[in-house]
């Protein structure tokens, strides 16, 4: 074991996403519950082991999850609405939160700060009866105990808990059940400070990454101060990541707790806030855990040291700067090349971890671990060399939106309120099949062509069979909407095995953007033509956007992420330019990472929000007025960024509303924004078919904030993740709901 050592969290989804395909096959009938069990436990083993075997001192328990953290922690504090008390099962009730059923709504879900990683947001209302549910903490302990491992336990705080919920009645805000909850964490502690002589929690409050109000502050010190007084048992670990944290730190100063967690990858102003502390440990975020480059070990070091001036050195524990839920499992599992050596995964973070642990603390180093400093030493040296790069003059569409949507309208001639859908169907197994044996060569190009546009002329005549008014082509060819184009664009690296959960069983493979970007060749004109040659409605030509490139991407760091957005923004503006004048009359630009990529501090803003919207306007920028740009966005908060999608300037917008109904849409009305809408009405994320009169209930709830000359109908996100006997009789309640309503106007 090498002292101080000290990782946040570990992936939970496994190196070959063995709980993916465990918890698919639960939900399918597959396996029972039991069984879904037993592979959960080999998992939890499996890291525990892995951690231990490479030396790490502080391993977590509790940062497994069958879906999602908060949702965890709702289930401990009994934070469940009544509509899912019916529910007797609680395994059955805890993925009906998170899934639905065919009877119920699922919770709202959304983005965890400034990552692709979803939480599940709870529901706070005076009918929940918050108890404690300490099972599967005290359990999880209790198992690594049982293999020789003594564990630190995660813990969501209850500031950023109630911060990040939400109120079902809208009466006096989720802050007003705070004592209530801090009264079953004390609780809590008091039966895990059962468990052993000494045992560290680690009290996670990323919300304090963010600017908060004053008296968040105030709860913070006395939250923190109340759970030290549960038991003399307890090290106390507040841990806070993604931003500085410099205003919580100074309270935490004032406070029993026995440790702070500081991020000084992302929050480099938390090395002012840290004079004066030498009563408590420092858990210092050295090594990068949300991007995979490996660590630059000298400027690492020389974080340490300059911490090490405020405080004893002994007082230092060395970790990464967030959990490693946020990347792959291993490097290992991939294949040589030229990027491989650049790596660093979560496996490997681990190793940096301990690695620095020995170096700051002159611990003696093996063969191998020497070997591997100056090999990373050597790599880094040569990526900090910059190339001098032309600049790229941002462009703007050269007629007004009001001037354009007329054009567009004459051209396109669709009925009031069109529907359509986001833009990918159901990726069947037998399309992954289809593409991964043309990827092994075991079929020809030619055979994989006649079995995608085969694909295509069903998505278009179910389509047509169904009504909807403006269609898309389903995207058979393409794996993920950021990797299928990062495929056909220099500057990237793809992984073998480079899985991310994004959500419950949702994983994702970012790319890695390590090298200038250039568009080689045409990238989606061959399938869209296709597909408009076998209709006569407008088929969307289909983008991923700069900004959502780079933020669902591992992008490089030896550049500005401006520079980068605007090498993607010139190359997908020459495939606008061929998809136009190849007849396609709509285009589609999705930024649906655009708000995820937001600082979490507002001084940082400007500066992001500046690259992104021009980025996205130089894109855009060759498309004709008569050519219809829409974009869509996924789950987000619009409030503070309403003026920034105003000067993006799409014609048409798409958001995800169906779990929060016109809650995200109550600022567009508010500020009375002139573009045209598509609020989703169907929640993609569930598995149950709404029925004509829910799609109906959608519809006209969305008509309360958006002008009927205004909106479009369309799910909330893309179809991939469903099934077909799920989307077609959904699809279709949604066009008679609307049908019904257009018919209601006349």
């Amino acid at each position: 074991m090498t002292k101080n050592s000290y990782i946040i969290g570990f992936p939970r989804i496994g190196e070959h996403r063995e709980l993916k395909k465990a918890l698919e096959q639960y939900w399918s009938g597959k396996i029972s519950a039991e069984e879904l069990h037993k592979a959960a436990a080999e998992l939890r083993k499996r890291h525990w082991l892995l951690q231990k075997e490479k030396g790490v001192e502080y391993i977590s328990s509790n940062d497994f999850s069958y879906y999602d953290g908060m949702l965890d922690t709702a289930a401990m504090l009994n934070a469940i609405p009544a509509r899912f008390m019916k529910i007797e099962d609680d395994l059955q009730r805890y993925f009906a939160m998170a899934r639905g059923t065919k009877d119920l709504t699922a919770l709202e879900m959304t983005k965890w700060f400034n990552t692709n990683y979803h939480y599940i947001v709870p529901e706070l209302n005076d009918e929940i009866n918050f108890r404690l549910n300490a099972e599967k903490i005290i359990g999880e302990y209790c198992e690594a105990a049982k293999l020789g491992i003594k564990t630190k336990i995660n813990l969501i705080g209850p500031i950023t808990f109630c911060g990040l919920s939400k109120t079902s009645d809208n009466k006096g805000g989720t802050f007003k059940y705070f004592d209530t909850i801090l009264s079953v964490y004390k609780e809590l502690f008091a039966k895990i400070a059962t468990l052993d002589d000494k045992i560290t929690i680690q009290l996670e409050e990323p919300l304090f990454a963010k600017a908060v109000p004053p008296e968040y502050l105030q709860l913070l010190k006395r939250s923190v101060t109340e759970l030290c007084e549960v038991s003399n048992k307890i090290e106390l670990i507040v841990m806070t990541y993604f931003e500085h944290s410099c205003e919580a730190t100074e309270i935490l100063t004032e406070t029993p707790v026995w440790g702070i967690g500081l991020d000084f990858i992302y929050g480099q102003k938390n090395l002012g806030a840290i004079k004066g502390i030498k009563s408590k440990r420092i858990i210092a975020g050295v090594v990068d855990g949300k991007n995979i480059w490996k660590t630059d070990f000298n400027k690492a070091l020389s974080v340490l040291n300059e911490i090490d001036k405020f405080m004893p050195r002994e007082k230092i524990l060395v970790s990464t700067s967030c959990s490693l839920l946020h990347l792959p499992f291993s490097v290992i599992n991939e294949p040589e090349s030229k990027v491989k050596q650049l790596l660093s995964f979560a496996s490997e973070k681990i190793d940096e971890v301990v690695l620095l642990s020995k170096l700051f603390n002159s611990a003696e180093l093996s063969g191998d671990e020497r070997g591997y400093m100056h090999k990373s030493e050597q790599i880094t040296a040569a990526r900090s060399t910059k190339e001098d790069l032309p600049e790229i003059k941002p462009e703007v569409r050269k007629k007004p939106f009001a001037e354009r949507i007329n054009l567009q309208k004459e051209r396109q001639e669709l009925p009031l309120m069109p529907t359509t859908t986001i833009g990918s169907f159901p990726q069947t197994a037998k399309l992954r099949k289809l593409r991964r044996d043309f990827r092994q060569g075991i079929i020809s190009a030619s055979d994989y062509e006649a079995e995608i546009k085969s694909y295509i002329d069903d998505c278009i005549a179910i389509q047509e069979e169904i009504g909807l008014d403006v269609l898309v082509h389903g995207e058979p060819e393409r794996n993920d909407m950021v990797e299928y184009f990062g495929e056909m664009l220099n500057g990237f690296h793809f992984t073998s095995n480079g899985w991310v959960q994004s959500y419950g069983s949702r994983c994702v493979k970012p790319p890695i953007i390590y090298s200038d970007i250039s568009r080689q060749e045409p990238m989606t004109v061959k399938w869209i033509t296709y597909a408009q040659s076998k209709t006569s409605k407008p088929v969307k030509g289909m983008l991923t956007g700069p900004v959502t490139i780079i933020n669902w991407s591992f992008a490089r760091t030896d550049i500005p992420h401006s520079i980068i957005a605007m090498q993607i923004a010139d190359a997908l503006k020459e495939e606008i330019s061929d998809l136009q004048e190849s007849g396609i009359k709509i285009i589609q630009v999705d930024e649906a990472a655009f708000k995820e990529g937001y600082p979490l501090r507002k001084e940082n803003v400007g500066e992001y929000e500046e690259w992104a919207v021009k980025s996205f306007r130089h894109t855009v920028s060759i498309a004709h007025p008569e050519t219809q740009i829409h974009t869509h966005m996924c789950y987000s908060q619009f409030n503070d960024i309403i003026k920034t999608i105003e000067a993006m300037d799409a014609d048409v917008i798409t958001v995800e509303t169906a779990r929060s109904g016109n809650k995200l849409l109550r600022i567009f009305h508010d500020t009375a924004y002139k573009n045209e809408i598509g609020p989703g009405v169907y929640d993609i994320h569930s598995p149950r078919i709404p029925s004509v009169d829910e799609f109906k209930s959608q519809i006209l709830l969305r008509l309360q904030v958006v002008d009927r000359s205004r909106m479009w109908v369309n799910p909330d996100c893309g179809l991939k993740t469903r099934k077909w006997d799920e989307v077609k009789p959904a699809l279709i309640n949604m066009i008679k709901a609307t049908k019904a309503i257009r018919d209601s106007f006349m």
